[in-house]
């Protein structure tokens, strides 16, 4: 009867290891079917990364868009509701550049940086692929008449 305790044992740190995989695969379906994905990586602005490490503070995510707002989720995360919420009010890109030297090993291959300010005056980055560029960018641009776009 001892064995019986050790396979009980067993099974239960099982359960509990593949369980954070289920919900993990059950949220990336849940947000795949709300709207369409793509991969972007998100840094808030380089003023908290750490002093003196090039290409630190971005955190790989997907984004999807909702209405008039871009959603950011964290790829490696439970939480169904997003990290971040970009509105298309007020969003003002600043530049569109290639990843330094430094960032390349942080990102997804052939990402670009967009560089924006939000509402609020906050600085973010966004990397992405080059057609999701287009997409942000003619997304930004399509905002209804009483918004205004800076380019």
């Amino acid at each position: 009867m001892e064995w019986l305790g050790v396979v009980e044992g067993v099974l239960v740190v099982l359960a509990l290891a593949v369980l954070p995989l289920v919900l993990f695969a059950l949220r990336r379906r849940w947000l795949a079917r709300r709207g369409s994905m793509f991969e972007c990586a998100l840094r808030l602005s380089t003023r908290g990364t750490r002093a003196g490490t090039p290409g630190a503070g971005w955190a790989l995510g997907v984004a999807r868009y909702s209405g008039d707002r871009l959603e950011w989720f964290r790829v490696f995360s439970l939480a169904f509701r997003p990290r971040l919420e970009i509105t298309r009010r007020g969003t003002t890109v600043l530049e569109t550049r290639a990843p330094d030297d430094a960032e390349v090993s942080a990102l997804y291959g052939n990402q670009r940086v967009v560089v924006l300010t939000d509402a609020d005056g906050q600085q973010i980055e966004l990397a992405m692929e080059g057609g999701s560029v287009t997409g942000f960018l003619s997304w930004l641009e399509a905002a209804p008449p009483e918004t205004c776009y800076p380019v």
